[in-house]
């Protein structure tokens, strides 16, 4: 059995969840590195964990006092898991929660918002990070870095509005802190990098460090619904449109001091990022 003061990491091979890993290995906290293929990760345990297979809740849950998680991804409705495996986790010792969400969705908001606002009543000691669009959206595999491989351009629907996108390393160093500290923060923290920028900006700085020519095309909200609905649930979809069409009408158009309180260092910027990660 796992002993006391271990993390619950669910989805560690996340890009946050591997993160969260890593730095809570590195500070010698002992982690079950949980997701659905049980992949080995360096100085942690692996586990298996799906959200919408209850038989493996158990394992995951046997011995952690404090979880770190990741909503199912591309549900509308995870609450509807959710809620279960935490009222289980609280009954098993669980007593520290730390909940990934969104600077889009406040608390009783849609989708992750139900969560957030359930969690302090299930928890002696939580937290809830809402960080701004992360800065590894133009990277891998996502809808972004496919669009400015396969067709130079950014697609959105964002117009003109200026998000304050973040480094998910900063994300993740931000929930070792709320995992780890002797006082949790008990609320939530909205997360985002040092500046704001537009998705011109976003296009010419990766044009100007790569050498590549990115544009940012703009779309109407049906028109990026549309396109991404070839890929995702229209639920979805839809959802992640809207999010855009709020971008616009200038919603994520903000900076907060959050990752340097919590951690003691300024954010990354959007330029180091794409001269570590943009190829």
């Amino acid at each position: 059995m796992t002993t006391p003061d271990t993390t619950l990491v669910i989805g560690a091979t996340g890009t946050t969840g591997r993160r969260v890993t890593a730095g809570l290995v590195a500070e010698g906290h002992r982690v079950k590195a949980a997701g659905r293929s049980a992949t080995p990760m360096e100085g942690a345990e692996a586990v298996l964990f799906d959200w919408n297979e209850p038989a493996t809740w158990d394992e995951a849950l046997d011995g952690v006092d404090r979880a770190y998680l990741i909503p199912p991804i591309g549900s509308s409705d995870p609450a509807a898991v959710m809620l279960p495996f935490l009222r289980k986790a609280r009954a098993r010792g669980v007593r520290r929660a730390v909940l990934l969400s969104s600077s889009a969705i406040p608390a009783g908001g849609p989708a992750v918002g139900q969560v957030h606002e359930a969690l302090p009543g299930l928890f002696e000691e939580w937290a809830v990070l809402r960080p701004s669009w992360f800065m590894q959206n133009f990277t891998g595999l996502t809808l972004h870095a496919r669009s400015i491989r396969d067709e130079g351009a950014i697609l959105t629907a964002s117009g003109d509005g200026r998000v304050a996108f973040i480094d998910a390393e900063d994300i993740a160093a931000v929930a070792v802190r709320a995992l780890t500290d002797g006082q949790a923060p008990d609320t939530d923290l909205i997360l985002t990098g040092p500046q704001t920028l537009s998705y011109d900006d976003v296009a010419a700085i990766i044009t100007e460090i790569t050498g590549r020519p990115v544009v940012h095309k703009r779309l109407t909200f049906e028109e990026l619904r549309d396109r991404w609905a070839a890929e995702i649930p229209l639920e979805f979809a839809t959802m992640l449109a809207g999010m855009d069409r709020a971008i616009a009408d200038g919603a994520e158009d903000r900076t907060s001091d959050t990752v340097e309180r919590l951690t003691g260092r300024p954010p990354g910027t959007f330029r180091a990022f794409v001269e570590r990660e943009v190829r």
